[in-house]
Protein backbone atom coordinates (compact mmCIF):
# COMPACT_ATOMS: atom_id res chain seq x y z
CA UNK A 1 0.00 0.00 0.00
CA UNK A 2 1.31 3.80 -0.86
CA UNK A 3 2.28 5.58 1.79
CA UNK A 4 0.51 9.33 2.66
CA UNK A 5 2.47 12.11 0.59
CA UNK A 6 3.80 10.10 -2.45
CA UNK A 7 2.70 11.35 -6.11
CA UNK A 8 -0.14 9.42 -6.69
CA UNK A 9 -2.38 11.52 -8.48
CA UNK A 10 -6.20 11.30 -9.96
CA UNK A 11 -5.83 10.56 -13.76
CA UNK A 12 -8.27 11.33 -16.27
CA UNK A 13 -8.44 7.98 -19.00
CA UNK A 14 -7.18 4.62 -18.39
CA UNK A 15 -3.87 4.89 -19.75
CA UNK A 16 -1.75 2.31 -17.46
CA UNK A 17 -4.80 1.45 -15.19
CA UNK A 18 -4.66 -1.91 -13.63
CA UNK A 19 -6.45 -4.74 -15.30
CA UNK A 20 -7.02 -7.03 -11.73
CA UNK A 21 -7.93 -5.46 -8.47
CA UNK A 22 -9.68 -6.24 -5.50
CA UNK A 23 -11.98 -3.52 -5.78
CA UNK A 24 -13.46 -2.00 -8.29
CA UNK A 25 -16.00 1.55 -7.55
CA UNK A 26 -18.04 3.19 -10.04
CA UNK A 27 -18.40 6.74 -9.75
CA UNK A 28 -16.75 9.75 -8.22
CA UNK A 29 -19.12 11.17 -6.39
CA UNK A 30 -18.69 11.65 -2.89
CA UNK A 31 -20.15 8.11 -1.84
CA UNK A 32 -17.70 6.84 -5.03
CA UNK A 33 -14.80 8.32 -3.65
CA UNK A 34 -15.18 7.52 0.25
CA UNK A 35 -15.95 3.98 -0.80
CA UNK A 36 -12.21 4.06 -2.30
CA UNK A 37 -11.08 5.93 0.89
CA UNK A 38 -12.51 3.11 2.89
CA UNK A 39 -11.71 -0.06 1.14
CA UNK A 40 -8.05 1.35 0.29
CA UNK A 41 -7.03 2.10 3.88
CA UNK A 42 -7.91 -1.57 4.87
CA UNK A 43 -5.32 -2.96 2.47
CA UNK A 44 -7.07 -3.65 -0.43
CA UNK A 45 -6.22 -2.35 -4.25
CA UNK A 46 -8.90 -0.56 -5.57
CA UNK A 47 -9.70 0.94 -9.18
CA UNK A 48 -12.53 3.62 -9.02
CA UNK A 49 -13.77 5.27 -11.91
CA UNK A 50 -16.24 7.95 -13.08
CA UNK A 51 -17.49 8.46 -16.89
CA UNK A 52 -16.97 11.77 -16.55
CA UNK A 53 -15.21 13.80 -13.44
CA UNK A 54 -14.94 14.35 -9.84
CA UNK A 55 -18.17 15.73 -8.26
CA UNK A 56 -20.00 15.42 -11.65
CA UNK A 57 -23.18 14.53 -10.21
CA UNK A 58 -25.42 14.96 -7.37
CA UNK A 59 -21.93 15.71 -5.11
CA UNK A 60 -21.71 19.42 -6.43
CA UNK A 61 -25.21 20.64 -5.94
CA UNK A 62 -25.88 20.11 -2.36
CA UNK A 63 -26.39 23.12 0.19
CA UNK A 64 -22.99 23.23 1.19
CA UNK A 65 -23.94 22.13 4.39
CA UNK A 66 -23.01 19.25 7.09
CA UNK A 67 -26.67 18.24 8.24
CA UNK A 68 -26.96 17.31 12.18
CA UNK A 69 -30.22 15.40 10.95
CA UNK A 70 -32.42 17.94 12.77
CA UNK A 71 -34.93 17.85 10.06
CA UNK A 72 -35.36 13.55 10.13
CA UNK A 73 -35.68 14.18 13.76
CA UNK A 74 -38.77 16.18 13.13
CA UNK A 75 -39.99 13.74 11.34
CA UNK A 76 -39.05 10.91 14.23
CA UNK A 77 -36.35 9.29 11.77
CA UNK A 78 -34.08 9.18 15.08
CA UNK A 79 -31.80 6.32 13.58
CA UNK A 80 -31.00 8.66 10.57
CA UNK A 81 -30.98 11.80 12.92
CA UNK A 82 -28.21 10.01 15.42
CA UNK A 83 -26.25 9.00 12.17
CA UNK A 84 -26.37 12.33 11.15
CA UNK A 85 -25.02 14.17 13.85
CA UNK A 86 -22.45 11.94 14.53
CA UNK A 87 -20.90 11.90 11.25
CA UNK A 88 -20.94 15.63 11.35
CA UNK A 89 -19.16 15.57 14.34
CA UNK A 90 -16.20 13.32 12.56
CA UNK A 91 -16.19 15.78 9.88
CA UNK A 92 -15.70 19.20 11.82
CA UNK A 93 -13.87 17.43 14.50
CA UNK A 94 -11.52 14.62 12.99
CA UNK A 95 -11.47 14.41 9.53
CA UNK A 96 -12.40 17.56 7.49
CA UNK A 97 -11.77 20.60 9.87
CA UNK A 98 -10.39 22.21 7.14
CA UNK A 99 -13.27 22.21 5.16
CA UNK A 100 -15.89 23.00 7.46
CA UNK A 101 -16.48 25.62 10.14
CA UNK A 102 -19.55 26.38 12.58
CA UNK A 103 -22.36 28.93 10.77
CA UNK A 104 -25.05 29.99 12.55
CA UNK A 105 -28.56 29.99 12.02
CA UNK A 106 -31.56 31.98 12.88
CA UNK A 107 -35.04 31.33 12.88
CA UNK A 108 -37.37 34.24 12.94
CA UNK A 109 -40.60 34.65 14.98
CA UNK A 110 -42.67 36.77 12.89
CA UNK A 111 -46.23 37.16 12.19
CA UNK A 112 -46.49 33.43 10.16
CA UNK A 113 -44.80 31.98 13.16
CA UNK A 114 -47.50 31.18 15.30
CA UNK A 115 -46.54 30.70 18.76
CA UNK A 116 -47.60 27.15 18.85
CA UNK A 117 -44.57 26.57 16.12
CA UNK A 118 -42.29 29.06 18.22
CA UNK A 119 -42.98 25.86 20.90
CA UNK A 120 -42.52 23.08 18.80
CA UNK A 121 -39.31 24.90 16.67
CA UNK A 122 -37.90 25.64 19.65
CA UNK A 123 -38.08 22.00 21.09
CA UNK A 124 -36.78 21.10 17.88
CA UNK A 125 -33.52 22.64 18.20
CA UNK A 126 -33.23 21.86 22.11
CA UNK A 127 -33.71 17.69 20.75
CA UNK A 128 -30.97 18.40 17.92
CA UNK A 129 -29.19 19.70 20.83
CA UNK A 130 -29.70 16.80 23.04
CA UNK A 131 -28.40 15.05 19.14
CA UNK A 132 -24.94 16.63 19.37
CA UNK A 133 -24.59 16.07 23.24
CA UNK A 134 -24.94 11.93 22.29
CA UNK A 135 -22.42 12.54 19.19
CA UNK A 136 -20.34 14.09 21.46
CA UNK A 137 -19.64 17.25 19.37
CA UNK A 138 -17.83 19.86 21.60
CA UNK A 139 -19.90 22.76 21.83
CA UNK A 140 -17.07 24.78 21.22
CA UNK A 141 -17.55 23.20 17.69
CA UNK A 142 -21.09 23.49 17.77
CA UNK A 143 -22.65 26.27 20.43
CA UNK A 144 -26.10 25.52 21.86
CA UNK A 145 -29.08 27.17 20.54
CA UNK A 146 -30.92 30.23 22.43
CA UNK A 147 -33.71 32.62 22.20
CA UNK A 148 -32.61 36.28 21.46
CA UNK A 149 -34.50 39.13 20.92
CA UNK A 150 -36.08 40.89 18.38
CA UNK A 151 -33.07 43.31 18.33
CA UNK A 152 -30.64 40.78 18.53
CA UNK A 153 -31.84 39.40 15.50
CA UNK A 154 -31.48 42.45 13.55
CA UNK A 155 -28.07 42.63 14.39
CA UNK A 156 -27.29 39.32 12.32
CA UNK A 157 -30.15 39.93 9.37
CA UNK A 158 -31.44 42.10 7.71
CA UNK A 159 -35.07 40.68 8.97
CA UNK A 160 -38.66 41.90 7.87
CA UNK A 161 -39.58 43.70 11.19
CA UNK A 162 -43.57 43.96 11.48
CA UNK A 163 -44.62 41.42 13.81
CA UNK A 164 -41.18 40.27 14.93
CA UNK A 165 -40.80 39.25 18.31
CA UNK A 166 -37.96 37.66 18.34
CA UNK A 167 -35.40 34.62 17.22
CA UNK A 168 -34.51 31.01 17.41
CA UNK A 169 -30.96 30.91 16.83
CA UNK A 170 -28.96 27.00 17.19
CA UNK A 171 -25.67 26.20 14.57
CA UNK A 172 -24.87 23.51 12.17
CA UNK A 173 -21.35 22.60 9.93
CA UNK A 174 -21.10 24.12 6.96
CA UNK A 175 -18.79 22.92 3.87
CA UNK A 176 -16.27 25.37 1.93
CA UNK A 177 -17.51 23.58 -1.07
CA UNK A 178 -19.02 20.02 -1.51
CA UNK A 179 -16.97 19.38 -4.71
CA UNK A 180 -13.98 20.51 -2.95
CA UNK A 181 -14.79 18.09 -0.50
CA UNK A 182 -15.18 15.60 -2.81
CA UNK A 183 -11.80 15.98 -4.69
CA UNK A 184 -9.79 16.08 -1.03
CA UNK A 185 -11.25 12.41 -0.19
CA UNK A 186 -10.23 11.09 -3.52
CA UNK A 187 -6.93 12.67 -3.08
CA UNK A 188 -6.70 11.14 0.15
CA UNK A 189 -7.39 7.49 -1.66
CA UNK A 190 -5.16 8.28 -4.27
CA UNK A 191 -2.56 8.87 -1.65
CA UNK A 192 -2.55 5.57 0.06
CA UNK A 193 -2.57 4.16 -3.42
CA UNK A 194 -6.34 4.12 -4.92
CA UNK A 195 -6.32 4.18 -8.72
CA UNK A 196 -8.93 7.05 -9.40
CA UNK A 197 -9.49 7.57 -12.87
CA UNK A 198 -11.93 10.27 -14.45
CA UNK A 199 -13.40 9.92 -17.88
CA UNK A 200 -14.18 5.80 -17.90
CA UNK A 201 -17.44 4.67 -18.58
CA UNK A 202 -18.75 1.47 -17.71
CA UNK A 203 -20.33 -0.35 -20.31
CA UNK A 204 -21.22 -3.47 -18.12
CA UNK A 205 -20.54 -4.59 -15.47
CA UNK A 206 -21.02 -8.07 -12.51
CA UNK A 207 -19.95 -8.62 -9.45
CA UNK A 208 -16.26 -9.84 -10.95
CA UNK A 209 -16.14 -7.79 -13.96
CA UNK A 210 -16.51 -4.61 -15.30
CA UNK A 211 -16.17 -3.46 -19.30
CA UNK A 212 -14.78 0.05 -19.45
CA UNK A 213 -14.18 2.86 -22.08
CA UNK A 214 -11.68 5.49 -22.17
CA UNK A 215 -13.70 8.22 -23.19
CA UNK A 216 -10.69 10.08 -24.12
CA UNK A 217 -8.99 7.55 -26.56
CA UNK A 218 -12.20 5.26 -27.44
CA UNK A 219 -10.71 1.96 -26.65
CA UNK A 220 -12.33 -0.20 -24.25
CA UNK A 221 -10.78 -2.73 -21.69
CA UNK A 222 -11.87 -5.24 -19.15
CA UNK A 223 -10.82 -5.45 -15.37
CA UNK A 224 -11.30 -8.15 -13.05
CA UNK A 225 -12.36 -7.86 -9.41
CA UNK A 226 -13.16 -9.79 -6.67
CA UNK A 227 -16.12 -7.20 -5.79
CA UNK A 228 -17.70 -4.51 -7.44
CA UNK A 229 -19.39 -1.26 -5.50
CA UNK A 230 -21.74 0.35 -7.97
CA UNK A 231 -21.97 4.17 -6.30
CA UNK A 232 -23.27 6.25 -8.97
CA UNK A 233 -26.03 7.72 -7.46
CA UNK A 234 -29.43 8.68 -9.34
CA UNK A 235 -27.88 6.17 -12.48
CA UNK A 236 -27.38 3.49 -10.35
CA UNK A 237 -30.54 1.58 -11.79
CA UNK A 238 -28.66 1.90 -15.19
CA UNK A 239 -25.93 -0.18 -14.06
CA UNK A 240 -28.46 -2.66 -11.90
CA UNK A 241 -31.49 -2.76 -13.22
CA UNK A 242 -33.13 -3.98 -9.48
CA UNK A 243 -32.42 -0.91 -7.96
CA UNK A 244 -35.40 1.08 -8.32
CA UNK A 245 -35.03 5.01 -7.05
CA UNK A 246 -37.19 7.64 -6.89
CA UNK A 247 -35.15 10.77 -7.53
CA UNK A 248 -36.22 13.93 -6.43
CA UNK A 249 -34.84 17.28 -7.42
CA UNK A 250 -33.66 20.55 -5.16
CA UNK A 251 -33.21 24.01 -6.25
CA UNK A 252 -31.30 26.40 -4.96
CA UNK A 253 -30.60 30.15 -6.65
CA UNK A 254 -27.17 32.11 -6.51
CA UNK A 255 -27.30 36.07 -5.33
CA UNK A 256 -24.32 38.43 -4.39
CA UNK A 257 -24.06 39.40 -0.71
CA UNK A 258 -25.09 42.74 -2.00
CA UNK A 259 -28.45 41.22 -2.88
CA UNK A 260 -29.54 40.54 1.19
CA UNK A 261 -26.85 43.50 2.61
CA UNK A 262 -26.15 43.09 6.60
CA UNK A 263 -26.64 39.32 6.33
CA UNK A 264 -23.59 37.90 8.55
CA UNK A 265 -25.66 34.49 9.64
CA UNK A 266 -27.59 31.87 7.96
CA UNK A 267 -31.74 32.49 7.99
CA UNK A 268 -34.10 29.77 7.92
CA UNK A 269 -37.44 31.28 6.44
CA UNK A 270 -40.54 29.60 7.26
CA UNK A 271 -42.87 28.33 4.69
CA UNK A 272 -45.91 29.59 4.81
CA UNK A 273 -48.94 27.43 5.62
CA UNK A 274 -46.78 23.91 6.91
CA UNK A 275 -45.46 23.13 9.94
CA UNK A 276 -41.47 23.02 10.24
CA UNK A 277 -40.72 23.25 6.54
CA UNK A 278 -38.40 25.95 5.71
CA UNK A 279 -36.08 27.19 3.36
CA UNK A 280 -32.41 28.03 3.69
CA UNK A 281 -30.88 31.41 2.85
CA UNK A 282 -27.33 30.64 3.32
CA UNK A 283 -24.21 33.43 2.96
CA UNK A 284 -20.87 31.12 1.67
CA UNK A 285 -17.33 32.42 1.92
CA UNK A 286 -17.20 33.36 -1.20
CA UNK A 287 -19.44 36.29 -0.87
CA UNK A 288 -22.80 35.04 -2.63
CA UNK A 289 -25.80 33.87 -1.33
CA UNK A 290 -27.37 30.57 -1.78
CA UNK A 291 -31.19 30.21 -1.35
CA UNK A 292 -32.34 26.87 -1.25
CA UNK A 293 -33.73 24.50 -1.00
CA UNK A 294 -37.18 22.47 -3.14
CA UNK A 295 -38.27 18.97 -2.85
CA UNK A 296 -39.71 18.11 -6.27
CA UNK A 297 -40.21 14.35 -7.77
CA UNK A 298 -38.73 13.86 -11.18
CA UNK A 299 -39.96 11.27 -14.01
CA UNK A 300 -38.54 9.69 -16.90
CA UNK A 301 -34.86 9.62 -18.19
CA UNK A 302 -32.21 11.42 -15.20
CA UNK A 303 -30.20 13.89 -16.90
CA UNK A 304 -26.58 14.58 -16.45
CA UNK A 305 -27.30 18.15 -15.45
CA UNK A 306 -30.88 19.33 -14.19
CA UNK A 307 -32.22 22.27 -14.67
CA UNK A 308 -34.12 23.93 -12.17
CA UNK A 309 -37.64 25.51 -13.05
CA UNK A 310 -39.11 28.91 -13.05
CA UNK A 311 -41.65 27.70 -10.83
CA UNK A 312 -38.78 26.61 -8.16
CA UNK A 313 -37.17 30.24 -8.80
CA UNK A 314 -40.13 32.24 -7.77
CA UNK A 315 -41.42 29.60 -4.86
CA UNK A 316 -37.96 30.47 -3.20
CA UNK A 317 -37.94 34.05 -4.01
CA UNK A 318 -41.39 34.38 -2.96
CA UNK A 319 -40.77 32.50 0.41
CA UNK A 320 -37.09 34.31 1.40
CA UNK A 321 -38.36 37.67 0.65
CA UNK A 322 -41.52 37.50 2.97
CA UNK A 323 -38.58 37.08 5.55
CA UNK A 324 -36.55 40.41 5.07
CA UNK A 325 -36.95 43.75 5.36
CA UNK A 326 -35.98 44.47 1.37
CA UNK A 327 -38.38 41.97 -1.24
CA UNK A 328 -35.87 39.97 -3.64
CA UNK A 329 -36.71 39.91 -7.46
CA UNK A 330 -35.52 37.87 -9.98
CA UNK A 331 -33.24 40.25 -11.27
CA UNK A 332 -31.21 39.41 -8.07
CA UNK A 333 -30.53 35.57 -9.41
CA UNK A 334 -27.39 35.48 -11.18
CA UNK A 335 -26.90 31.97 -11.10
CA UNK A 336 -29.38 28.69 -9.95
CA UNK A 337 -28.92 24.77 -10.07
CA UNK A 338 -30.35 21.56 -9.21
CA UNK A 339 -29.36 18.46 -8.00
CA UNK A 340 -31.34 14.75 -7.80
CA UNK A 341 -31.08 13.10 -4.53
CA UNK A 342 -31.13 9.25 -5.04
CA UNK A 343 -33.79 8.12 -2.98
CA UNK A 344 -35.02 4.72 -2.63
CA UNK A 345 -38.78 3.54 -3.78
CA UNK A 346 -41.06 3.21 -1.15
CA UNK A 347 -42.53 0.65 -3.73
CA UNK A 348 -45.92 2.22 -3.54
CA UNK A 349 -45.51 5.17 -5.28
CA UNK A 350 -47.32 7.29 -3.02
CA UNK A 351 -46.71 10.30 -1.10
CA UNK A 352 -44.39 13.24 -2.07
CA UNK A 353 -40.65 12.63 -2.12
CA UNK A 354 -39.98 15.22 0.71
CA UNK A 355 -41.80 12.25 3.05
CA UNK A 356 -39.64 9.32 1.96
CA UNK A 357 -36.10 8.37 3.72
CA UNK A 358 -32.72 9.79 3.40
CA UNK A 359 -31.82 6.63 4.98
CA UNK A 360 -29.16 5.02 2.61
CA UNK A 361 -29.18 1.23 1.79
CA UNK A 362 -26.72 -1.59 0.68
CA UNK A 363 -27.83 -4.20 -2.08
CA UNK A 364 -26.44 -7.26 -3.85
CA UNK A 365 -27.80 -7.54 -7.52
CA UNK A 366 -27.93 -11.51 -8.60
CA UNK A 367 -24.24 -11.07 -10.58
CA UNK A 368 -22.85 -9.69 -7.06
CA UNK A 369 -22.57 -6.16 -7.47
CA UNK A 370 -22.84 -3.94 -4.31
CA UNK A 371 -24.59 -0.94 -4.61
CA UNK A 372 -25.34 1.62 -1.93
CA UNK A 373 -27.63 4.24 -2.39
CA UNK A 374 -30.10 6.92 -0.58
CA UNK A 375 -28.54 8.43 2.38
CA UNK A 376 -26.95 12.30 2.13
CA UNK A 377 -23.47 13.93 1.52
CA UNK A 378 -22.93 14.31 5.54
CA UNK A 379 -22.98 10.77 5.62
CA UNK A 380 -21.16 9.72 3.04
CA UNK A 381 -18.41 7.81 5.10
CA UNK A 382 -20.67 5.90 7.08
CA UNK A 383 -22.05 5.14 3.67
CA UNK A 384 -18.94 4.15 2.31
CA UNK A 385 -18.13 1.59 5.27
CA UNK A 386 -21.49 0.13 4.95
CA UNK A 387 -20.69 -0.54 1.54
CA UNK A 388 -17.13 -2.14 1.97
CA UNK A 389 -18.47 -4.08 4.74
CA UNK A 390 -20.96 -6.07 2.60
CA UNK A 391 -18.70 -5.86 -0.01
CA UNK A 392 -15.69 -7.58 2.02
CA UNK A 393 -17.95 -10.25 3.51
CA UNK A 394 -19.83 -10.86 0.13
CA UNK A 395 -16.18 -11.26 -1.59
CA UNK A 396 -14.74 -12.92 1.29
CA UNK A 397 -11.75 -10.95 1.04
CA UNK A 398 -9.09 -10.61 3.52
CA UNK A 399 -8.94 -7.14 4.84
CA UNK A 400 -8.91 -4.97 7.92
CA UNK A 401 -11.33 -2.98 9.74
CA UNK A 402 -12.66 0.48 8.84
CA UNK A 403 -10.45 3.50 9.54
CA UNK A 404 -12.24 6.85 8.26
CA UNK A 405 -13.75 7.69 11.25
CA UNK A 406 -10.19 8.54 12.90
CA UNK A 407 -8.36 9.32 9.54
CA UNK A 408 -7.32 12.93 8.10
CA UNK A 409 -7.77 13.68 5.32
CA UNK A 410 -4.91 15.28 3.34
CA UNK A 411 -4.57 18.90 4.99
CA UNK A 412 -6.56 18.11 7.73
CA UNK A 413 -5.26 19.83 10.91
CA UNK A 414 -6.20 21.13 14.53
CA UNK A 415 -8.30 24.46 14.40
CA UNK A 416 -5.64 26.22 16.35
CA UNK A 417 -3.10 24.97 13.93
CA UNK A 418 -4.89 25.93 10.51
CA UNK A 419 -5.14 29.49 12.17
CA UNK A 420 -1.58 29.78 12.62
CA UNK A 421 -0.59 28.79 8.75
CA UNK A 422 0.65 32.26 7.32
CA UNK A 423 -0.34 31.03 3.91
CA UNK A 424 -3.52 32.69 2.37
CA UNK A 425 -6.52 33.12 3.94
CA UNK A 426 -8.45 31.24 0.62
CA UNK A 427 -5.91 28.24 0.17
CA UNK A 428 -6.35 27.50 3.96
CA UNK A 429 -9.79 27.25 3.90
CA UNK A 430 -9.91 25.17 0.86
CA UNK A 431 -6.59 23.31 0.87
CA UNK A 432 -5.68 23.08 4.83
CA UNK A 433 -1.85 22.55 5.74
CA UNK A 434 -1.63 22.11 2.10
CA UNK A 435 -2.25 25.74 1.29
CA UNK A 436 1.86 25.46 0.81
CA UNK A 437 1.61 22.50 -1.49
CA UNK A 438 -0.60 24.54 -3.78
CA UNK A 439 1.85 27.07 -3.82
CA UNK A 440 4.92 25.85 -4.11
CA UNK A 441 3.48 23.80 -7.09
CA UNK A 442 2.44 26.29 -8.69
CA UNK A 443 5.50 28.72 -8.10
CA UNK A 444 7.44 25.36 -9.55
CA UNK A 445 4.81 25.03 -12.44
CA UNK A 446 4.22 28.38 -13.72
CA UNK A 447 7.52 30.12 -12.91
CA UNK A 448 5.14 33.21 -11.69
CA UNK A 449 5.50 35.40 -8.64
CA UNK A 450 3.36 35.03 -5.90
CA UNK A 451 1.28 38.43 -7.17
CA UNK A 452 0.36 36.72 -9.78
CA UNK A 453 -0.58 33.29 -8.88
CA UNK A 454 -2.47 34.57 -6.10
CA UNK A 455 -4.43 37.43 -6.72
CA UNK A 456 -8.30 36.81 -7.57
CA UNK A 457 -9.53 36.74 -11.04
CA UNK A 458 -11.19 39.66 -10.32
CA UNK A 459 -13.29 41.58 -7.49
CA UNK A 460 -16.43 39.32 -7.68
CA UNK A 461 -14.28 36.32 -8.25
CA UNK A 462 -12.04 35.38 -5.72
CA UNK A 463 -10.44 32.25 -7.50
CA UNK A 464 -6.28 32.15 -8.44
CA UNK A 465 -4.47 31.02 -10.86
CA UNK A 466 -2.33 29.00 -7.99
CA UNK A 467 -5.67 26.64 -7.13
CA UNK A 468 -6.46 26.30 -10.83
CA UNK A 469 -2.81 25.12 -11.69
CA UNK A 470 -2.95 22.45 -8.48
CA UNK A 471 -6.39 21.50 -10.05
CA UNK A 472 -4.52 20.30 -12.95
CA UNK A 473 -1.38 18.87 -11.81
CA UNK A 474 -2.60 17.08 -8.80
CA UNK A 475 -6.50 16.85 -8.69
CA UNK A 476 -7.25 15.12 -12.07
CA UNK A 477 -8.79 18.16 -13.73
CA UNK A 478 -8.70 17.42 -17.76
CA UNK A 479 -10.40 20.52 -19.14
CA UNK A 480 -11.95 24.10 -18.37
CA UNK A 481 -15.39 22.40 -17.31
CA UNK A 482 -13.43 20.46 -14.50
CA UNK A 483 -11.66 23.16 -13.18
CA UNK A 484 -14.24 25.94 -13.30
CA UNK A 485 -17.53 23.86 -12.92
CA UNK A 486 -15.88 21.34 -9.92
CA UNK A 487 -12.46 21.92 -8.30
CA UNK A 488 -13.99 25.38 -8.21
CA UNK A 489 -17.07 26.62 -8.09
CA UNK A 490 -17.31 29.98 -10.60
CA UNK A 491 -18.98 28.08 -13.19
CA UNK A 492 -22.71 28.79 -10.86
CA UNK A 493 -22.16 32.09 -12.05
CA UNK A 494 -22.45 32.36 -15.91
CA UNK A 495 -21.00 36.22 -15.86
CA UNK A 496 -17.98 34.98 -13.83
CA UNK A 497 -17.24 31.93 -15.44
CA UNK A 498 -17.01 33.81 -18.64
CA UNK A 499 -13.95 35.88 -16.29
CA UNK A 500 -12.63 33.38 -15.54
CA UNK A 501 -12.47 30.90 -18.51
CA UNK A 502 -8.61 32.76 -19.74
CA UNK A 503 -7.19 32.01 -16.20
CA UNK A 504 -8.30 28.28 -16.75
CA UNK A 505 -7.20 27.64 -20.17
CA UNK A 506 -3.72 29.17 -19.06
CA UNK A 507 -3.55 26.80 -15.75
CA UNK A 508 -3.74 23.98 -18.68
CA UNK A 509 -1.76 25.14 -20.69
CA UNK A 510 1.16 25.92 -17.98
CA UNK A 511 0.96 22.38 -16.76
CA UNK A 512 0.83 21.02 -20.17
CA UNK A 513 4.28 22.75 -20.67
CA UNK A 514 5.44 21.78 -17.38
CA UNK A 515 4.69 17.74 -18.24
CA UNK A 516 2.30 17.76 -15.52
Amino acid sequence: MTAVGTATRITPGLAGAPAEVDVVVIGLGITGVGVALDAVTRGLSVLAVDAHDLAFGTSRWSSKLVHGGLRYLAKLQFGVAHESAVERGILMERTAPHLTHAISMVIPLGSITSRRLAVLTGAGLVGGDVLRRAARTSSDTLPRPRHITAVEALQLAPLRTAGLRGALVTWDGQLEDDARLVANVARTAASYGAHVRTRARVLTATGTQVELRDELTGETSTVTARTVVNATGVWAGDLVPEVTLRPSRGTHLVLRGSSIPGLHTSVFAPIPGTTGRFINVLPQPDGTIYIGLTDEPVDGEIPDVPEPSEAEIGFLLDVASAAFAQPLHRSDVIGAYAGLRPLLSSGDGSGTTSDLSRRHAVLTSTTGVITIVGGKLTTYRRMAEDAVDAAVAHAGLDAGPCRTAELPLLGAAPRARLAELEEPARLVRRFGTDARLVLDNAREVSGLGDNELLAPISEDVPVTLAELIFGVTHEGAADVDDLLDRRTRVGLIAADRALAVPAAERAMSLAVDAGR
